[in-house]
């Protein structure tokens, strides 16, 4: 399945349109995980823990996306947005969405 952030797929003309879908991820932290990235907050750096933590969330969603557009009967999604939003004080949400598509 072809998941682009495009409104068109080059080299292939849009079928049928079958509506929007979303995939959501929600991840929780974890108090070790915060001691330490609050310590990299203070001498500078990235913190690995969260990035790796963003990733899954991310690939979650993305994963979520596309099953629910295979089960549209969809072999593409177009106009992807990935939206990053924190909930409560632990919490991180991945949202994706766009437009599934059946592609020639």
């Amino acid at each position: 399945m072809i998941v682009t952030t495009t409104p068109s797929i080059e080299g292939h003309l849009i079928a049928e349109y079958k509506g929007i879908v979303v995939g959501e991820a929600i991840m929780g932290a974890n108090v070790v995980r915060d001691l330490f990235a609050s310590i990299t907050d203070i001498v500078g750096g990235r913190s690995g823990a969260y990035e790796s933590k963003l990733q899954d969330a991310r690939e979650t969603a993305l994963a979520e996306l596309e099953a629910r557009a295979r089960a549209l009967g969809a072999n593409a999604v177009v106009g992807v947005d990935l939206d990053y939003e924190v909930v409560g004080q632990s919490m991180l949400m991945v949202s994706a969405s766009g437009t599934a598509v059946v592609i020639d």
